[in-house]
């Protein structure tokens, strides 16, 4: 009966000391809620810069440049909060076609080329209830709207550096030959001559084709193709001229005596300038006279000059000759 009783006392211990345990637990589990509430820090300030997004421009209109991109706004939050905002991107949205549409009806043509100024709300603003905004600036946005035009150009290839000695560079075929450019008017306007990035000759003998971008950095003009365009240039040799001096009159087809005054003529030739400088060519040059069938006597006669296909004679000196025949 005894030892019942020693296991009661004991159980009822275990239950009370156990009761004892969670009510310790809640109490300390209210003691952190309420220090959590009424230990809270003093709210802090900072500022931020947020990225002014435009949407909806009207079909007919560019924006341009000249536009305000960026608001600052001070805030005032619990420092546990401003970890979360400064790893959130947080934009101003602007609709450009509802803010600055004045006729309900919707008309866009309404809306002209122009500076506006749109007021900047702090109701757009995607900021959580519990974060103050202090300032927003600027209190206005700045945008520039321009009439939006296409105009179709020829694209010229600009050159630079020097073709091989006796070389030129004729005009450049491009491929696409013209590009249809969109852009603000003002800017399309603007634009004399399209044309690549520079392409470099210094030392080209022979055609060649090659990539090159157009010369167009302003991202706001649209080209009805890609940028990079295929050029083939074209290398030719210079047409130049050269005189030869003191050639030699040949005679043919005569076994007489022949005496020829003067007995040599000057030429003057043109052709590609390295065929001039090629001695072996050069050297097919030859003047001669024939007197087949000429009996004895005194005659005046043309010479016949040998002139290599890729030349041609501009003067020749003297053009009569006296032929004396014993």
């Amino acid at each position: 009966m005894l030892k019942k009783l020693n296991l009661l006392s004991v159980s009822l211990i275990r239950s009370g000391m156990h009761k004892l345990n969670c009510n310790t637990s809640i109490i300390f589990f209210i003691l952190i809620l309420f220090c959590f509430y009424s230990c809270t820090t003093e709210p802090v300030e900072t500022d931020l810069l947020l990225p002014v997004d435009f949407s909806n421009i009207p079909e007919n209109m560019v924006l341009t440049d000249f536009h305000t991109d960026k608001i600052e706004i001070k805030i005032q939050a619990d420092p546990r909060l401003m970890e979360f905002i400064n790893k959130e991107n947080i934009r101003y949205p602007v609709d450009l076609y509802t803010d600055l549409e004045f006729d309900p009806a919707g008309a866009s043509d309404s809306i002209e080329p122009g500076a506006y100024l749109i007021p900047v709300e702090e109701k757009r603003i995607p900021m959580d209830p519990a974060i103050k905004i202090l300032s927003i600036n600027p209190s206005y946005l700045s945008v520039q709207l321009e009439k939006k035009i296409k105009k179709t150009f020829k694209i010229i290839v600009p050159y630079t550096g020097e073709p091989a000695k006796g070389h030129i560079a004729l005009e450049a075929a491009t491929k696409p030959a013209s590009v249809e450019l969109t852009g603000a008017a003002p800017l399309i306007h603007s634009i004399r001559q399209l044309k690549t990035k520079p392409i470099d000759l210094t030392n080209a003998k022979e055609n060649f084709k090659k990539k090159i971008p157009l010369d167009l950095d302003n991202p706001s003009i649209i080209a009805s193709s890609d940028h990079i365009i295929i050029v083939t240039v074209p290398i030719q040799q210079q047409l130049v001229s050269k005189t030869i001096e003191n050639i030699p009159i040949q005679v043919w087809n005569s076994t007489s005596r022949v005496n020829i005054e003067p007995s040599q003529i000057t030429i003057r030739v043109k052709g590609p300038f390295e065929t001039l400088g090629n001695k072996e060519i050069m050297g097919q040059i030859y003047s001669f006279i024939d007197l087949k069938g000429l009996k004895p006597g005194v005659y005046a006669r043309h010479a016949y000059i040998n002139i290599p296909v890729d030349l041609m004679m501009t003067n020749a000196v003297p053009q009569v000759f006296t032929i004396k025949i014993e």
